[in-house]
């Protein structure tokens, strides 16, 4: 299935929601949980209408992804103490010198 019949999907979908929520609004009035399902509703299709703008943009990063190859050699001997002489480690405070 294409991205472009998805999006057509969820917009159709999200058409039976709205339906379906202005039937409920009708039935139970304005009531504060109405309001946030009302809200909810316009956000999804809102969300839906952004994927649909970025969908072209997303397609193309996810065919453009290009990897090297290319192999950097990570040693296992230690460091060089010196190389860690004026840093903190962190979530532990840090250690402060005076």
């Amino acid at each position: 299935m294409s991205t472009t019949t998805e999006i057509a999907e969820l917009h159709h979908l999200i058409g039976s929601l709205r339906r379906c929520v202005t039937s409920l609004k009708a039935k139970y009035s304005d009531s504060p949980t109405m309001r946030r399902i009302v809200n909810d509703t316009e956000r999804i299709l809102n969300d839906v209408e952004l994927l649909d703008i970025d969908a072209g943009e997303l397609e193309l990063a996810a065919h453009s992804i290009v990897t090297s190859g290319e192999k950097i050699p990570i040693p296992d001997t230690p460091y060089d103490t010196a190389f860690w002489r004026d840093v903190d480690d962190e979530g532990v405070g840090g250690h402060h010198r005076a």
